[in-house]
């Protein structure tokens, strides 16, 4: 092994930050989550299981076009699936998962102000008491909510 390597723990991180490989997986994550409606799926999928016709119906989007935002988070690591019947069943794959959207939700409505740092929490060396922990509403801040689509 060497000294490089030896630095890494399990995770691919070194004292200087992620190795190549990490910063690449990192990347293929991010933007996996970076379209609207993967988003949403993935905010849906955090709640509970759900088929893909449930899905399209909540993002208002066709079966085909969910199916392949589906692959396209699967393939990312973010979902996993099982059949029942001739139904496939979608889930998140972890709460990891969960937290990576509860903390995009916080830094988006951080609001960019200078003085705070992501998430709008103040430097450490403020005077200030932190602000109180923040209620995220799922659905609300996401805005998803069932979609009828004219035929």
């Amino acid at each position: 092994m060497d000294a490089q390597a030896s630095s890494r723990g399990s995770d691919g991180l070194g004292s200087d930050g992620p190795h190549s490989d990490g910063v690449e997986e990192a990347v293929a994550v991010l933007k996996a989550v970076a379209d609207p409606t993967r988003f949403r799926l993935l905010w849906a999928l955090s709640q509970q299981e759900l088929p893909v016709g449930k899905l399209a119906e909540l993002v208002g989007a066709h079966v085909a076009a969910v199916s392949q935002h589906l692959a396209k988070l699967r393939t990312a690591g973010l979902v996993a699936s099982r059949r029942d019947g001739t139904r496939i069943f979608y889930r998140i794959s972890g709460e990891h998962v969960r937290g990576l959207l509860e903390e995009v939700v916080v830094v988006a409505g951080s609001g960019g102000d200078e003085s705070t740092g992501p998430g709008g929490s103040a430097p450490a060396s403020a005077t200030e008491p932190a602000p109180a922990a923040r209620t995220l509403r799922w659905p609300r801040a996401v805005g998803l909510r069932p979609v009828r689509r004219s035929t």
